[in-house]
């Protein structure tokens, strides 16, 4: 995990249909109040990365192709499936952004490049359409995937200091 990067720059190489699949179900694992699997994956290649871009470029009062999906060769686009139930959405919501970080932690250790982007185009009619939304469905953003290019020099970590991150309960002071 401390080596992930997200990478907005990919090669043309991207994993196979059953490679994908074999990642899902690990991220699938990711923890589920109620183990009721509020999510869903759609696989976006070939052509179906200019319908997306025609999409995009509709829900920005645009005429023709955003060439923002054809930046990779696999698009995934991450769907909330709310469901009724005593789960309230947002935790619902949690655990499809969960399976998303969980994928793109996956195809990461898998040597994949990945990106995850988001933005008001998520929320626009002619991107849900694009997609097939249910009215139940709700799109959180896609992952960018394919090869990850060499580098000739190493990729710098962003080391985060836990400690500004971390804290105890406000309260009574606890031994340590």
């Amino acid at each position: 995990m401390r080596r992930r990067r997200s990478l907005s720059k990919v090669t043309d190489a991207a994993p196979s249909h059953d490679e994908l699949l074999d990642l899902v179900a690990a991220a699938g694992r990711v923890a589920d109040h109620s183990s009721l699997k509020p999510w869903r994956i759609i696989e976006i290649r070939g052509s179906g990365r200019e319908r997306l871009g025609r999409a995009l470029n509709k829900a920005e009062g645009r005429k023709g192709v955003s060439t923002k999906p054809l930046r990779a060769p696999l698009v995934l686009a991450v769907v909330v499936r709310f469901r009724k139930s005593k789960v309230p959405h947002w935790e619902q919501e949690a655990v499809a952004s969960g399976v998303a970080h969980m994928l793109s932690l996956a195809l990461d250790d898998a040597g994949w490049g990945v990106f995850w982007r988001t933005g008001g185009a998520t929320r626009s009619k002619a991107v849900a359409k694009a997609h097939g939304l249910a009215k139940n469905e709700e799109l959180l953003g896609w992952l960018y995937v394919g090869g990850k290019p060499t580098r000739s020099r190493p990729l710098r970590g962003k080391e985060i200091d836990p400690t500004t991150f971390v804290s105890s309960m406000p309260g009574k002071k606890r031994s340590r």
